[in-house]
């Protein structure tokens, strides 16, 4: 166990979002052993004996290149791999998978996420990077702004994901991609803003409670969701929403006034980039018709 949480790696994904990825891998089943204190003093050989052997009744292991495991680290591919000829399962290593000449690892995800270099992390994951959960109430900040803006209708009414005890490797205001939302599972993602970290322009006391929050405001709402969703409300919903591009890093704001200019902002930069994603299919799709 890490005796210095502050220290430890930031994490790529919540474990609802590792488990969605292994299940459309073709995962069917997952075991999830918790990291305490007893797990984190196993030594090697005792891990393979009452994990692997006794309690699951491993036949095949699939590691890394650079798998390590037991207390200290000790344990290797090398005593894995003696480990099954004597105990009567077999060892197999995956060799490492690069992109681009980078050699695609958790670091190298951590360091293009910390970068808000989201092309690169999409490169390096295979997908854009995402974030799902639960659409829980927040402070209610958005219907605050749209009471101090007349004639803003709903103003910046947020879908917020709310995270505890998870230190994430990305922060900044995004421009994103929102799924779940339609009752229809084909239906194309909504385009939004969302602002992820620890909201510095709020009172660290709110209902935040100084946890990761995931806020997301959708640009438009469909009349067909405003049907399925009376008054916008999503609360309870399992949304997951794709970081497409960093705007900028978050800024503590002096005012709610300030607060509502730079959100508007935000959202018109968000619009410009996704007008410019769609000339960019448009062109991609008639050169395919071309050359096809």
């Amino acid at each position: 166990v890490h005796r210095k949480p502050e220290l430890a790696p930031a994490r790529i994904a919540t474990l609802r979002d590792k488990l969605l990825e292994l299940e459309r891998c073709g995962v069917d089943q997952c075991v999830v052993l918790p990291f305490n204190a007893r797990l984190a003093s196993l030594p090697p050989q005792t891990f393979i004996d009452d994990i692997l052997v006794k309690a699951l009744g491993v036949k095949y292991v699939l590691v890394g290149d650079d798998f390590r495991f037991g207390a200290q680290r000790a344990g290797d591919y090398a005593m894995l791999d003696a480990a099954g000829q004597r105990l009567g399962f077999d060892v197999a290593r995956m060799q490492s998978y690069e992109v681009h000449g980078i050699r695609v690892s958790s670091s190298a995800v951590r360091e293009a996420l910390a970068a808000g270099d989201m092309d690169r992390t999409a490169a390096l994951l295979g997908r854009p990077y995402s974030i799902s959960g639960h659409v829980v109430h927040g402070r209610k900040l958005g219907r605050q702004l749209a009471e101090s803006r007349p004639g803003a209708g709903d103003g910046f009414r947020t879908l917020n994901l709310r995270f505890a005890h998870w230190k994430p490797a990305a922060s900044g205001i995004f421009a994103v991609h929102v799924h779940g939302l339609h009752p229809d599972p084909d239906a194309p993602p909504l385009e939004g803003v969302a602002n992820l970290g620890i909201r510095p322009s709020l009172d660290p006391d709110d209902v935040n409670g100084g946890r990761v929050l995931l806020e997301t405001h959708c640009l438009d709402w469909p009349a067909e969701l405003a049907a399925h969703l009376p008054q916008g409300e999503a609360y309870g919903k399992i949304i997951r929403v794709e970081l497409l591009h960093k705007l900028h890093d978050e800024l503590k704001y002096p005012s709610l006034d300030a607060l509502t200019q730079g959100i508007a902002k935000d959202c018109d930069d968000a619009r410009a980039f996704f007008a410019s994603l769609h000339a960019q299919t448009r062109r991609q799709t008639t050169r395919d018709r071309i050359q096809g």
